[in-house]
């Protein structure tokens, strides 16, 4: 399923137009996440990027965004603090709620998981939050640029670098980030709390997790993010954080889609509306549950293969299946077959195939066939033992596949009305 992305700006707590990024799932969402990303970084930061994706995955959509005077939002980033960063967290989450739903699950790495910790309670919807290396104490970053304090004290202000930039600190970001106690906030909330954390993360201690953890009230978890560092530069470890953080949501939120259940397995193959939009449809094959939908281009959310795409995989199954038995049975060294399947509708008159077929040369014959549909196969098989021979014996058993024999040969259709 692929998702979907819009970019859109908001207005931020100082005014100022605050550039964010929404990802969606390829269906409704479920419910809305909220991500509040580290100190100086922006919404595009890797971990972000991952932990958004395997979100959408599960059906979150999620909100991500650059802080007033970072990344392509408006702003002096001079004129932030700690306090404008949890007020910008809040007027994402009123957008939210205006355009969409509001968040249900607020997630915030380092820094921006102090924010979403102190301003969880002022969202009622919020019923969960996830943290990613957070301090407990938002003063701590102070000690990334400790050695502008006393500048910064004689002046008023001081340009510090951070991560290759070069940023203006002053004193009343100083102060505000130390009159903020995060764990008074945590240990009033209600709110459920996943915490995750490195235990050799070398810029918030692991100390800091254990303090939220104790402060927090149940529900409450912890999930150490062993090896990884403070920005989950690995891959590995971002999608870890991701996967644990979308487990434990799917716990906590309302699903907020509208969407009808799967329908139970009553025969081989059971097809039944999801009730989200147009065309998207649950299947339900046995034990296997399936979406079918259409493109964006016609109005579907593109959540699942069209019908036409169903049955040219379907065919390319068959047609698969088929020569593996074939080799098998003939003991031929085939290593893999790969095979190519597309759908079009093409003018009789153009259908160099047709005669071939005596069926539908039939019905161009009878003038009952104007448009034909044409199924395009390419085989690929693999075996550097197959003999030219081999190769071609192979071909020809393509054409023996049952569900080609199907699509070549009349079918009978039986319709009835439910009892």
């Amino acid at each position: 399923m692929s998702a979907r992305i819009e970019r859109i700006t908001f207005p931020g707590s100082q005014g100022d137009k605050l550039a964010a990024r929404l990802d969606l799932p390829a269906g409704p969402p479920t419910s809305f996440a909220l991500f509040a990303h580290c100190f100086t970084c922006g919404k595009d930061v890797k971990a972000a990027s991952r932990i958004a994706t395997a979100l959408t995955e599960s059906g979150f959509g999620v909100l991500r965004f650059d802080f007033t005077g970072l990344g392509k939002s408006d702003g002096e980033f001079a004129n932030t603090n700690f306090t404008s960063n949890t007020e910008d967290v809040l007027a994402a989450a009123e957008w939210l709620r205006n355009q969409h739903q509001a968040p249900q699950l607020l997630i915030g790495h380092s820094l921006g998981g102090a924010a979403v910790l102190a301003i969880a309670d002022e969202i009622k919807e919020v019923r969960a939050v996830a943290t990613i290396g957070a301090p407990v104490d938002p003063g701590h970053i102070i000690s990334v640029f400790a050695d502008a304090i006393d500048e910064i004290a004689a002046t008023g202000e001081a340009d510090v670098k951070l991560v290759g930039r070069t940023f203006t600190i002053r004193q009343q970001f100083l102060d505000d980030l130390r009159n903020h106690v995060v764990t008074d906030r945590v240990a009033k909330s209600k709110k459920a709390n996943l915490i995750l954390h490195s235990p050799v993360d070398d810029t918030v201690g692991i100390g800091h997790a254990a303090d939220i953890f104790d402060a927090a009230r149940h529900p409450k978890s912890f999930v150490s993010l062993d090896g990884a560092d403070h920005l989950l530069t690995d891959p590995v470890d971002a999608a870890f954080a991701a996967s644990m953080i979308a487990s434990f949501a799917k716990r906590y939120v309302a699903d907020q889609s509208g969407a009808l259940g799967a329908p139970i397995a009553s025969a081989p193959v059971v097809v039944a509306e999801t009730a989200q939009g147009p065309f998207l449809n649950h299947v339900v094959i046995g034990q296997h549950r399936l979406l079918a939908d259409e493109p964006t281009s016609i109005g579907g959310f593109d959540a699942g293969p069209a019908p036409y795409d169903f049955l040219s995989a379907a065919l390319g199954a068959c047609t698969s299946m088929t020569l593996r038995m074939y080799a098998d049975r003939r003991q031929l060294p085939l290593d893999r077959v790969t095979v190519e399947v597309s759908h079009g509708k093409v003018h009789a008159d153009d259908c160099a195939e047709c005669a071939d077929n005596d069926n539908v040369f039939a019905e161009i014959a009878t003038g009952r066939a104007t448009l034909i549909d044409r199924f395009e196969r390419v085989i690929e098989i693999e075996g550097d033992d197959l003999t030219a021979a081999d190769k071609q014996k192979l071909l020809a058993i393509a054409d023996k596949c049952p569900v080609h024999r199907t699509l070549e040969t009349a079918s009978v259709i039986a319709t009835r009305l439910a009892n």
